[in-house]
């Protein structure tokens, strides 16, 4: 590769610079964040709770914990963490979006959520803590927005603790032809109109729909996760697939 060229990437649908994406990324959830919890629950007709509930099910978090929970936004799931550690475990709610850290911080102080909680802006690419951290790392619909995926999942891997689980909750490819056609009618043409009244920005929302069909499916996902060092690496479809957890562990 010679000086003028430069690495690129997607952002949604387009092709841009590899250099560009975070910054482009980090307008998107700008634009979002105030209204990013109302819409979650419009978009997903509330199930988004479900889905992470079963996350919490499955992460395994017990008192003395240290969890992060990484591209956290308003801090669903730091919030049930929050409780689950106690006082003598700890709960890092991490997000490369400084807007979204602030929502979520004064959502989780108005809950009354505080002690056990710390807010670090952070990329996960470059995750700015020692080897061997955390017990238990959640990654919530935050994995297709990383630039560089597999330097990611490494830097995860690096930080857990020996017995340490990762959990990456993302949307993903529908098991069923029909599911998958009726998906994509709603994420193109209702997903973005239902931006436009809520949020006043159908073009985010726009993004949102197109890079969930540039993420990874099921099965290359967990081959990445196995390549950045997982073992006993799995998934588990919800919805009919839109929606897919992988698990894997450190050893």
């Amino acid at each position: 590769m010679n000086e003028t060229e430069q690495k690129t990437t997607h952002f949604g649908y387009k092709t841009v610079a590899e250099n560009d994406k975070a910054s482009m990324v980090a307008d998107v959830f700008h634009s979002v964040a105030a209204k990013y919890d109302v819409m979650n629950d419009l978009m997903s007709f509330g199930v988004h709770r479900l889905w992470k509930r079963q996350t919490i099910a499955s992460s395994g978090v017990r008192k003395g914990h240290h969890v992060l929970d990484l591209a956290g936004g308003t801090g669903d799931l730091t919030a049930k963490f929050s409780q689950l550690v106690g006082e003598t475990g700890q709960v890092v709610l991490g997000d490369i979006n400084s807007s979204m850290l602030k929502v979520g911080r004064e959502k989780l102080h108005n809950l009354g959520l505080v002690g056990n909680i710390d807010y670090v802006q952070m990329n996960a690419e470059m995750l700015p803590f020692p080897d061997n951290s955390f017990d238990v790392i959640t990654i919530a619909f935050g994995l297709r927005n990383v630039t560089d995926k597999d330097k990611a999942l490494r830097s995860m891997y690096r930080i857990l603790k020996p017995g340490g689980r990762l959990l990456v909750l993302e949307f993903s490819k529908p098991e069923h032809d029909v599911l998958s056609k009726a998906y994509d009618f709603y994420s193109f043409n209702l997903l973005p109109t239902m931006g436009k009244l809520v949020a006043n920005d159908s073009e985010s929302y726009k993004y949102l729909a197109e890079s969930i069909r540039m993420h990874p499916d099921q099965d290359t996902l967990k081959a990445m996760m196995e390549d950045a060092g997982f073992e006993q690496t799995t998934y588990q479809n919800l919805t009919g697939g839109i929606v897919a957890l992988h698990r894997g562990f450190k050893y």
